[in-house]
């Protein structure tokens, strides 16, 4: 049965692998730290390129090896990228992340250093980004369904706000889009502390909910067991979720599940930065809390809009995925409005229901899918954070 949701449209960029993108990016995509200079000067050279500098790539091994060349591929391959230069010191990993990007029929281009020196790769690469920038400029968008959006989610600075207003506006679109066909993740391991039981009922079938709880605990064990102090109050919850009123990680935990709705069911577990492979529908990236770095790894992963709900007033964004903030603070509205881009704090005040607030998100999600610019991005966040997951060798 078709509902008000079933023709929803939008104007985005279709790409050779038949997946949707809403930005039109060129980027220059570091492979390693050392290769940040190269990039950033390919970047001042040609304008209309993005620049993703980032601090590792250089002597990592085994999963977190495993890990770096998912996050670089992933963010090269994200439909919202039209044209990617990649750089490098060496030629072998170099190839490696432009073969993986090169399967989306996108072009890729890839220049190591060595035996090279900077100003030759420089030269060499602005060339080449010219050409790419030339050729991205005439790409038009093109009407698709709303169903071909893959719309991903964290919350940040958290407060009791959070999980009474903006955090069950993000479920209610869930709710809403899932059904007509979306794509949607939730993440955060760590802060479904204390509502695991409820997060592993959530799954869509007790095979994908034990498979859930085995990573969680796999987290907890590996991760927290590990490495806790006696005091993780600066930490789980931060400073700022405190601030605003929540007291525990099971609080935060328990406002954080309310992103994805009443109806919704999880139908498969990721790696962090791993594209979905089990059809449309909703999926949990096993993902770090960080704002950043989960933003990051969910645009690795494939995802091309992010909705963040917040409390006390979170500022990140991400060079290629547009972040959509929403908050039921008032607060927040009065001291940090140039950050929010959907205002639902009249649910507290009770001038707005939780199904009003899902429309104005939905609203909002089509808006910046056709092309509106967040506030994240006309402030200049673009926060490129990359996942480590030990030392270095």
């Amino acid at each position: 049965m078709n509902s008000k949701y079933s023709n929803m449209t939008i104007k985005g960029y279709r790409r050779k692998n038949g997946r949707v993108g809403i930005r039109n990016h060129v980027i220059i995509l570091p492979v390693d730290d050392i290769s940040n200079a190269a990039c950033e000067a390919v970047g001042n050279n040609i304008k209309g390129t993005l620049p993703l500098p980032h601090s590792y790539g250089r002597l990592q091994f085994g999963e977190d090896l495993d890990l770096h060349f998912r996050t670089m591929i992933g963010t090269g391959s994200n439909p919202n990228v039209a044209a990617c230069i990649v750089i490098g010191i060496e030629p072998g990993w170099t190839k490696k992340i432009v073969d993986g990007i090169a399967k989306t029929g996108k072009p890729v281009e890839g220049f190591s250093i060595e035996q090279n020196g900077d100003l030759k790769t420089i030269m060499d690469a602005s060339r080449k980004a010219k050409e790419f920038v030339h050729d991205a400029s005439e790409i038009q968008r093109e009407e698709v369904s709303i169903s071909e959006l893959w719309v991903s989610t964290k919350c940040g600075e958290s407060d009791t706000t959070t999980g009474l207003g903006s955090c069950p506006t993000v479920g209610n679109m869930f709710d809403k889009l899932l059904p007509e066909g979306i794509y949607g993740c939730f993440g955060e391991t760590s802060e479904i502390t204390g509502a695991e039981h409820i997060c592993k009922k959530r799954a869509v079938n007790e095979k994908v909910g034990n498979r859930w709880f085995k990573m969680w605990k796999n987290y907890q064990d590996d991760v927290i067991e590990q490495f806790k102090t006696d005091d993780l109050s600066d930490s789980q919850p931060t400073k700022g979720n405190i601030l605003g009123g929540l007291s525990t990680i099971e609080e935060k935990a328990l406002g954080n599940l309310e992103k994805i709705g009443r109806t919704s069911n999880f139908i498969d577990i990721l790696n962090p930065a791993e594209t979905p492979e089990s059809g449309k529908g909703l999926y949990f990236m096993d993902s770090s809390s960080a704002a950043a770095e989960c933003v990051t790894l969910m645009a690795a992963g494939g995802f091309v809009l992010h909705t963040f709900p917040t409390g006390q007033g979170n500022v990140v964004g991400n060079p290629i995925v547009p972040v959509v903030k929403i908050t039921a603070n008032p607060r927040t509205i009065r001291t940090m409005s140039e950050h929010i881009d959907v205002d639902v704090s009249g649910i507290l005040k009770r001038e707005l229901t939780i199904e009003e607030a899902g429309d104005e998100l939905i609203d909002m999600i089509v808006r910046t899918a056709n092309g509106r610019q967040t506030s994240a991005e006309t402030l200049g966040h673009r926060e490129f954070v990359m996942t480590k997951l030990y030392r270095s060798a």
